[in-house]
């Protein structure tokens, strides 16, 4: 067997450990395709794996594509010797945490596209949320995470990751992918989730008071708030808000969850 038909079959033998499920099926790869953003920008891709995606891309977009699994880069630098000489794609191995250290991943702006393990998932889409570089995420999680980051107010999934998303962003989840298009299939569904973002989220204080709205999402939203907040302030806020004392957290609105957070920060500002 030839060390590209080797590795090729790697498909075969993913690597429990980076969480490996390879996309097999050509439909669901030309619907990815399809749902990318038309626009000129540079894409960047996060687990490009066997490259199958990776060359549809390169049709007519210019990548940088992050790989963790050195085997996968040894392949991808074989495969596509020719789009690397001519700069139309970039492969960088290793973890791409590690290479977003620093406030972009990118020094122009691009849109991200991943297939992204599911341990992963919700950490590299929040990152990408507060680059300023990233300005549309297009990529494919586990059902229940594109359900959190794309439901609505009143949703059972709506949840901060809800909230975070809507302030900065539109989220739409586009279609399932069913476990027997990868291989190994995976346990769960997939999901194709689709962010274009209208500006970037920079305020931790507020993803830290969305941590405490949802820290038990079924109780009441006043008492899981008053674990940290003065429950006679919040008593007030909620009235002058509108907002009933037995409400949930999955029932209140971004725009309401911001004004409890700017009089709550006031508050704490004043004392």
């Amino acid at each position: 067997m030839s060390k590209i038909g080797g590795i090729l079959n790697l498909a075969k033998f993913a690597d429990k450990k980076f969480g490996q499920n390879f996309l097999k099926s050509s439909v669901v790869i030309d619907k990815i395709i399809q749902a990318m953003p038309s626009d000129n920008l540079k894409v960047i891709e996060i687990g490009p794996g066997l490259g199958d995606l990776t060359k549809e891309l390169l049709k007519d977009k210019f990548v940088v594509a992050y790989e963790v699994d050195r085997r996968l880069c040894e392949h991808l630098n074989t495969l596509f010797s020719d789009s690397i000489i001519d700069g139309r794609l970039k492969i960088k191995c290793g973890d791409v945490l590690t290479h977003w250290q620093e406030e972009s991943l990118s020094d122009e702006n691009y849109n991200l596209v991943a297939n992204l393990p599911y341990y992963i998932a919700t950490n590299i889409i929040l990152r990408a949320l507060n680059d300023e570089r990233c300005q549309s995420i297009l990529v494919m999680v586990q059902k229940e995470v594109a359900q959190k980051f794309s439901a609505m107010v009143g949703d059972k999934e709506f949840s901060a990751l809800s909230v975070i998303t809507q302030n900065v962003a539109e989220a739409d989840l586009l279609f399932d992918v069913d476990a027997c298009e990868f291989v190994p299939p995976p346990k769960v569904t997939s999901a194709i989730l689709f962010i274009q973002k209208r500006s970037n989220h920079t305020d931790r204080g507020f993803e830290d008071f969305l941590k405490v709205a949802f820290c038990q999402p079924r109780k009441k939203l006043l008492n899981n708030l008053s674990s940290r907040y003065n429950k006679d302030l919040l008593k007030t806020i909620f009235e002058e808000i509108g907002i009933d004392q037995q409400i949930r957290p999955h029932q209140v609105t971004t725009s309401s969850y911001h004004r409890i957070y700017i009089a709550t920060k006031k508050d704490t500002d004043e004392r």
